[in-house]
């Protein structure tokens, strides 16, 4: 049986668990800049470049994942969103793109083979990749709007890079992840279907939006059904909102795309919204209450934190839904003969 095989029947007898934030995770051990570029020879700061860590603290990254997957989670993310060729470049670290995917992606592998074993509940690993500060739909320059810093082809090769490695570490999905433009994520879906067809095998993906304002869009202006309807033809094994804001506001959009989806739906908001300080004050069991009536009123697959989340969060997460019935997914329309020949007719 197959990781998508796996999930799908693990999630028709339970709501399942991923896990949190690692970035608000990692400021926790207050880590210096010598700590971040380890013997590293670099030429800019490394301070706040998270997925670097891999490579110079991997203890760190495996004590949050192992941390998660106590707290409940079974699926853990790999501590990449940020480990591609453009984010990169922020810290001259272009080189390291595939060896910091490909070092995560061992670390997660490890920590979920060994918690699997340990109980034989099925753990799986979630290859995180993030949207990148550049956008395929909006021009950077508002005096010129025709003006893009980077094209689709361009992106998807900074995508397909990472992808290989995360694969090659022995993720079982690909998580694009924090969508902002549908455009970027449609290069991340097609850099993942060419790894796929390279390598022969099914590269099963996991798609999740972020939206931008409350009344539920992208910053290139798709609503969540009609995101849902752009990467549909992808088959994700889940459809996710993340980030965004806390749970609370998100509560519309997750039965927007509970009722349209005909997939998993995945969903793991950011821990309230910031306070003035940028930090997060949402408590565990506040989260959990949220994302608790989610699940009650069969909204819900697989439920997570994103900004501000924490072992802890996740933990009262499990709590909240045991014994809950998982969301049962909508059987997709059944095409009569009839509407076929309308169909065909209207097309012609």
């Amino acid at each position: 049986m197959n990781a998508r095989e796996k999930l799908i029947r693990a999630a028709r007898e339970r709501i399942l668990l991923t896990d949190g934030a690692f970035g608000t995770e990692i400021q926790n051990y207050g880590l210096d800049e010598a700590a971040y570029r380890g013997t590293l020879d670099l030429a800019r700061d490394q301070k706040g470049n998270n997925d670097i860590l891999a490579i110079t603290r991997p203890e760190v990254v495996d004590e949050i994942t192992r941390a998660y997957l106590k707290a409940g989670s079974d699926i853990v993310s790999t501590n990449t969103f940020s480990a591609n060729k453009i984010s990169q470049a922020d810290y001259a670290a272009e080189h390291l793109v595939r060896d910091i995917n490909l070092q995560s992606a061992r670390i997660a592998r490890k920590a979920v083979d060994e918690a699997e074993a340990a109980d034989g509940r099925p753990r799986f690993v979630a290859g995180a990749i993030g949207p990148t500060n550049k956008t395929l739909s909006l021009s950077p320059d508002v005096n010129d709007p025709g003006f893009r810093e980077i094209d689709f082809d361009e992106l998807k090769e900074v995508y397909r890079e990472q992808t290989d490695a995360l694969l090659d570490g022995g993720v079982d999905f690909i998580l694009i992840e924090t969508i902002f433009d549908t455009l970027n994520a449609k290069a991340g879906i097609m850099a993942a279907i060419e790894a796929g067809v390279a390598r022969g095998q099914d590269v099963p993906l996991m798609i999740s939006m972020t939206i931008t304002d409350l009344s539920g869009r992208n910053l290139s202006g798709h609503t969540v059904e009609a995101f849902w309807h752009a990467v549909r033809h992808a088959k994700p094994v889940t459809i996710s909102l993340n980030c965004s804001f806390g749970a609370e506001q998100l509560r519309p959009h997750v039965q927007t795309l509970a009722q349209a989806a005909d997939t998993l739906v995945m969903v793991y908001p950011n821990a309230g919204l910031p306070n003035e300080l940028g930090q997060y004050d949402e408590l565990p069991r506040q989260t959990a209450d949220f994302v608790g009536e989610w699940a009650r009123q069969g909204m819900v697959n697989i439920l997570g934190g994103c900004c501000g989340s924490t072992p802890a969060h996740i933990a009262a997460m499990a709590e909240a839904v045991k014994g809950l019935a998982p969301r049962v997914l909508p059987k997709p329309p059944v095409m009569t003969r009839l509407a076929g020949l309308e169909a065909m007719n209207l097309a012609a």
